[in-house]
């Protein structure tokens, strides 16, 4: 489960009836864009010549800058996704992890989509032994980027969220 039955009205945009402010949207993907493209050299060393990943990245960050539509960002979460599907591993969850990334335009809660794939990419490259020391040094790193604005919305998102579908917030 990525997102709860009941939708947290704190990630509906004020205009649909939430309390999220459109720039602290922005500030969602742009931080989920980034949680996503600090895993990206683990589906591109499997993957070089596939560039749906990195697009998507790209299109959650024209987004933020208002270049492309919602639709357009959400296209491109879709295109990573299907670059995942034959995957396994670390290039399979960095993937989802873009997929999300781009995601985020269409419903916010997605922030947490990727940097959760994220922190399972980094748990899946480390070598025997290290998965949890790499997927709590990714966690740390991802909370070190979360801008101030809507860092106590994401540290609770990942609270309430993390036991009943994530199960990786715990650095």
């Amino acid at each position: 489960m990525i997102l709860p039955k009941e939708r947290d009205p704190r990630f509906i945009t004020i205009r649909r009836g939430g309390t999220l402010e459109d720039s602290h949207h922005r500030l969602l993907a742009q931080w989920a864009a980034d949680c996503a493209e600090h895993v990206l050299p683990l589906f591109e060393a499997v993957q070089p010549s596939d560039p749906r990943p990195r697009h998507a990245i790209d299109q959650a960050r024209a987004w933020v800058r208002g270049e492309i539509t919602m639709s357009e960002a959400r296209a491109a979460a879709g295109a990573a996704n299907a670059a995942a599907r034959d995957l396994t591993g670390a290039a399979r969850y960095a993937a989802y992890a873009a997929g999300q990334a781009a995601a985020v335009a269409h419903v916010a809660a997605h922030e947490l989509g990727a940097a959760a794939y994220a922190i399972k990419a980094a748990r899946a490259a480390a070598p025997d032994g290290q998965g949890e020391q790499a997927g709590r040094h990714e966690c740390a790193w991802q909370r070190e980027q979360l801008p101030e604005a809507v860092r106590e919305l994401v540290l609770d998102d990942q609270r309430l969220r993390n036991a009943i579908c994530w199960s990786v917030f715990d650095c």
